[in-house]
């Protein structure tokens, strides 16, 4: 819509709830507005400054609309705090403090990401409706705003406005060091803490007093409350009086006496709300949090190199969001145990966009693992290990461009103390030996290896991921590992500053360095009761027998793989109903005719199963700088050029010339299976779905993805056309790559069939051969 014709509306609409306009890219659209207003200097302190524009949550809003228009009660996003500066006409403002809940508004807070949404009538409606049934006491703090006039909400107020006549205003939220650690606080996993900052102790109804009072005697030792019991948690206040029942004013139930409690907007008393046995890493996040999970540690790094002055501040914060305090205690106790280095100040927070803390001390890189709990992460280790093994046994030229694995190990919890054991990946770990759905395969010589990680993800697969936390183990129990630090950058933070050539020099390492991981023999399928499993018909994700009738005959190898895919394919359409925009809902509808009925059947066509690296993205790539000569070739440069571009983000004095890959990290997510699955991290995350550097990629991969003799083009209809096989591991995939490609491809989200979206983005692999 255009400005004139809003204009338009505006002058002949007589709706009872007017389209209200909210403009969160107006600064974008046309820079010259933001020449005209001067963020009042009270209000400039901003902590997502530090952020880039494209990675900083929405921030700013041009908004106008006319008479009877308005904002419904809400409390800003995050419990940022906002001011609000008029331009024309008048507006009518009502506010209540924190843990206020307006009458006739409902909070839902849920149980299982914290995720937060609120019920409220129009402000029109409220005014009309429920302002004449209060009390004078229980009346909000009221205002008219006239032109000119800025209206300051801090962190955590209600606040709900109605336009008396044509109005435009300015706004802007912001964090600042007096509601940093409240918005840290918010973004920290669970939901009580959630509830509490806003419908203050009417979050507790089902709860006894005797629990509130216990949790605030331990305040100061950290002490959580009692869980809740209900899945999703609705706090409404609807009555201005007390009912027949006994209820308060504010829904209490009877049985409950909170008067002799007080809700305090304090941060101390707020934290104890929080459920010490949810952590960042190993928990669901909120759609309501205003930036994403690992944008929320990028953003905790910045800050803590960009305001040093505020080090103590961004500490708490972040021990709020991150449980910062206790990973940076299990690193110092690996670093204590291995006669490593104490992290410095500066290596205090845990880096990386991944799904696990990593301590950057020194020289070396130490990564604990705990994603989807100890099972999984012992096989992830396990696995690792078993890979580097391997490697160095057939001396591969892949080991040139890993980083060296200095130790390895278990740290765990054991009578409230932090210890740690040895561990190579053979051999059952001694803290886990009493843990015997973990030691099926302990007669192997790595128990935690390849085919039984392999098994592990066939259990899994068709599980939500809080089926999978709950299925962890919390995080008393932490395999980790020490590797040698690299120099230089990652990817990610470098990729739009590279050259061409540069890109295309990456492109052929990665096609080199693929083609040497997949020719790294996997260790043999000689586990007797892996095999045995195989042939049984094993409960799906929701409870069935799988048919194991009519399957054709498949190597031994590709079973659990196979078998794997089908259970992704049960609930597929749910999974990517799920993830919704920008998934064109015409082909999620398509999807099943899409996908072969049963994936056990097909043949594949294919070579030998292979180690699959399954997340070869921007962050898992080293770069350092090098002359121009020296790209392509294996002259290393000067030391100094290259450890002058450090790890927090500072520049060179001189300009980079050229940057070459050199290393492959982050191989914890090892799995078996086709190798063209490695493809799909590569080329739509790093190659960002460029068919240059693709064809550049697989004139330095070389391998064939299917046997001599197979038909693999275009014109084969089955699952040997690579194009197609490409495509269905995208739609089975457990992250969302349909989001990377519809959002890369833009117009795809006009396909009318999944064939359509097959060949623009993979259709290259078509005429792909293998030159060996």
């Amino acid at each position: 819509m255009k400005l004139k014709d809003y204009v338009s509306y505006m002058k002949v609409q007589h709706d009872e709830d007017p389209l209200y306009i909210f403009d969160e890219k107006f600064g974008e659209a046309a820079p010259e507005l933001l020449k005209e207003y001067t963020v009042p200097s009270m209000f400039k302190e901003d902590f997502f400054d530090v952020l880039d524009m494209d990675q900083r949550p929405s921030f700013r809003w041009l908004i106008m609309g006319p008479e009877r228009s308005g904002a419904s009660w809400h409390v800003d996003p995050s419990l940022t705090s906002a001011w609000n500066t008029l331009l024309c006409g008048r507006k009518r403002w009502a506010l209540y403090p924190p843990g206020r809940v307006p009458l006739g508004v409902t909070v839902h807070v849920n149980e299982e990401d914290g995720d937060v949404n609120i019920d409220s009538p129009s402000s029109l409606q409220w005014w009309l409706d429920f302002y004449p049934l209060l009390a004078e006491e229980d009346k909000p703090i009221e205002c008219t705003q006239l032109p000119g006039e800025t209206i300051f909400v801090p962190s955590g107020w209600w606040h709900c406005v109605l336009n008396l006549e044509t109005t435009v205003a300015v706004t802007q939220n912001f964090v600042n060091s007096k509601n940093f650690e409240f918005v840290c606080l918010d973004m920290a996993p669970g939901y009580r803490h959630k509830g509490v900052c806003r419908a203050g102790l009417l979050a507790l109804d089902d709860i006894s007093i005797e629990d509130v009072r216990k949790n605030m005697l331990s305040l100061e030792s950290g002490l959580s409350c009692s869980d809740l019991s209900r899945k999703d948690k609705r706090i409404r206040v609807d009555q201005p009086r007390s009912s027949e029942d006994g209820s308060t004013i504010d829904g209490v139930s009877k049985g409950i006496d909170l008067t002799e409690v007080e809700f305090s907007y304090d941060i101390n008393f707020l934290a104890m709300f929080l459920d010490k046995d949810q952590d960042h890493y190993t928990s669901l996040w909120s759609s309501s949090n205003s930036i994403g999970q690992r944008e929320m540690r990028e953003w905790l790094s910045k800050l803590w190199f960009e305001k040093t002055e505020t080090r103590d501040l961004i500490w708490k914060g972040a021990c709020l969001a991150l449980n910062a305090d206790r990973w940076y205690a299990h690193a110092t106790e690996i670093c204590t145990f291995h006669g490593l280095p104490l992290p410095t100040d500066d290596e205090r927070l845990p880096v990386g966009t991944g799904s696990n803390p990593v301590y950057l001390v020194g020289d070396n890189v130490i990564k604990i693992l705990v994603e989807e709990g100890l099972e999984a992460c012992l096989h992830s280790l396990g696995t690792e290990l078993e890979f580097y093994s391997s490697l160095q046994k057939m001396n591969s030229p892949l080991r040139n461009h890993i980083p060296n694995v200095l130790s390895s190990g278990i740290l765990f919890i054991e009578n409230g103390l932090c210890k740690v054991q040895c561990w190579d990946g053979k051999g059952i770990p001694e803290v886990i030996a009493n843990f015997r759905p973990l030691v099926e395969h302990e007669q192997a010589d790595y128990p935690f290896g390849l085919w039984s990680k392999r098994q592990l993800d066939y259990r899994k697969a068709g599980m939500s991921f809080a089926e999978l936390v709950s299925t962890g183990s919390g995080t008393t129990i932490c395999p980790y590992v020490i590797t040698q630090r690299c120099k230089g950058k990652i990817y990610a933070q470098i990729r739009d500053s590279i050259s061409w050539e540069d890109a295309l020099n990456l492109a052929s390492f990665l096609g080199e360095q693929m083609r040497n991981l997949h020719l790294v023999p996997c260790p043999a399928l000689n586990d007797l009761t892996l095999l045995e499993t195989q042939q049984k018909a094993v409960p799906t994700a929701n409870g069935n027998l799988e048919d194991e009738e009519d399957k054709i005959c498949v190597p031994a190898e590709w079973s659990l793989f196979l078998k794997t895919l089908n259970r992704k394919k049960k609930d597929v359409c749910d999974r990517l109903t799920k993830w919704g925009d920008p998934i064109p809902r015409e082909l999620i509808e398509k999807v099943k005719e899409y996908i072969p009925d049963d994936l056990q059947k097909v043949d594949m066509g294919v070579r030998s199963c292979t180690w699959i690296h399954s997340d070869v993205m921007d962050d898992n790539i080293h770069m350092e700088p090098c002359s121009l000569t020296s790209r392509s070739g294996g002259t290393t440069d000067d030391p100094e050029l290259i450890d002058n571009v450090s790890a927090n983000g500072s520049n060179l004095s001189e300009p980079i010339r050229a940057w070459r890959p050199t290393h492959i990290l982050d191989f914890s997510g090892l799995s078996v299976g086709d190798p063209i699955a490695d493809l799909i991290p590569i080329h739509l995350d790093i190659f960002r779905g460029d068919p240059h550097l693709l064809k550049q990629f697989l004139d330095s991969y070389k391998l064939p993805f299917v046997k001599t003799g197979v038909n693999a083009s275009a014109k084969s209809n089955g699952f040997q056309r690579l194009s197609y096989r490409a495509m269905c591991y995208c739609i089975l995939h457990d992250e969302n790559v349909l989001g990377a490609i519809f959002s890369t491809w833009k117009k795809l989200k006009m396909a009318k069939s999944w064939e359509e979206v097959e060949e623009a983005v993979w259709g290259d692999l078509n005429s792909y051969t293998g030159s060996c």
